[in-house]
């Protein structure tokens, strides 16, 4: 797992929590994987370091140092907007973590019309849970990558620890 910057770290620890922030923040880079030179990903979106798609120059090298800032950037920007359209994940950290890498891979904008958002605002957490399984194409063909990405993230998100006995177990 890269470490986070300061700065972000900090946010993170404060929007989510400090076990969401590192659920997050693992979930993401263990399964967007690490490159240090740009490059187009499976549906030709020019890529960097640990998936992030913001400011790419394909070809480029890019340093650890500058990927750790990266990842830590853009998982506080996901987390933000998972939170903005998604309230009631705040205390939840393992629903919020499994969320913000959907939202990581998907887009904000992708997450917060998705019907994973959709039911968590309803409170169907466990449908919520199960519809991460709907976001397992790119270009319009399954990917096995994503089937099991989908699969963790589903798996992180049905997780509940004993202090955070959410609706989750009632569904």
């Amino acid at each position: 797992m890269p470490k986070t910057n300061k700065k972000a770290a900090v946010a993170l620890v404060g929007l989510m929590g400090l076990l969401g922030a590192g659920f997050a923040i693992n979930d993401v880079s263990k399964w967007e994987g690490f490159r240090s030179v740009g490059y187009l990903d499976i549906v030709n979106v020019p890529t960097k370091c640990f998936g992030d798609t913001t400011g790419v120059t394909v070809g480029k090298k890019y340093t650890f140092a500058e990927c750790e800032e990266s990842i830590s950037e853009e998982v506080l920007k996901h987390a933000t907007g998972v939170i903005n359209c998604t309230p009631g994940l705040r205390e939840n950290p393992y629903q919020f973590a499994a969320a913000t890498s959907l939202a990581y891979n998907i887009g904000i904008r992708g997450y917060c019309r998705s019907t994973v958002a959709r039911r968590f605002n309803a409170g169907d957490w466990r449908g919520a849970c199960n519809a991460f399984l709907m976001w397992n194409r790119a270009g319009g063909r399954v990917v096995q990558g994503l089937v099991n990405r989908r699969r963790d993230e589903r798996r992180r998100c049905l997780s509940v620890p004993p202090q955070y006995s959410t609706a989750i177990s009632a569904s």
